[in-house]
């Protein structure tokens, strides 16, 4: 959301789809996810940015091994900073830059998944050690701001800007909370309730 609060020309752009696909009499269902495209760059490129866990689950070699021109020592722990590989600029065109069109495909279609089958994108680990709760996490993400975007306009109050920095921690947390100011969007108050 606060990527979006920095960026309403993709904002809008969501709002858009949800007006086409959802309508302004009716609320997000969980049938409507799979055609909100755009949503789902969006909290990809989100992801990217910040991702939920910057430390993956360690992993340990069964053996000896060299990795990166360093020994790592059997049963070592080795954590894998994941943010590093989503800010190389080898993998990603201007990789501070929120870009959601990075995920569309030509063909319109979203590009990579959270099942860490890229090892440029991997916000939720991979392998064996990949978070269990990534399907149902990936939809209720997908839920939530479809149903927050769709029912309401959104802004920073008094028009400022909001310091996107993070706090590191075993999960990584926003500095300053996030405080916004909703309009309604929908025509009708029953469909708040």
């Amino acid at each position: 959301m606060a990527e979006l609060l920095q960026n309403p020309k993709d904002m809008k752009i969501v709002q858009d789809e949800l007006q086409e696909v959802v309508g302004l009499n009716n609320i997000v269902e969980e049938y409507h996810l799979p055609k909100l495209q755009y949503l789902d760059v969006v909290i990809k490129e989100t992801f990217r940015l910040h991702p939920p866990i910057p430390l993956l689950i360690p992993r340990s070699p069964n053996e000896s091994c060299k990795l990166g021109g360093y020994i790592v020592p059997k049963g070592a722990n080795v954590f894998i900073n994941i943010s590093p590989i989503h800010m190389d600029p080898r993998y990603w065109d201007n990789p501070l830059e929120f870009n959601p069109n990075r995920f569309m495909s030509l063909d319109g279609t979203t590009k990579f998944d959270y099942r860490g089958y890229n090892s440029n994108f991997m916000p939720f680990g991979s392998g064996r050690r990949i978070c269990p709760g990534v399907p149902m996490g990936e939809r209720m993400s997908a839920y939530l701001l479809a149903s927050m975007l769709h029912s309401f306009d959104w802004s920073l109050p008094f028009g400022k800007e909001h310091d996107l920095s993070g706090m590191f921690n075993f999960m990584l947390k926003k500095k300053e909370p996030l405080i916004v100011i909703p309009l309604q969007r929908l025509p009708y108050k029953t469909l708040y309730m």
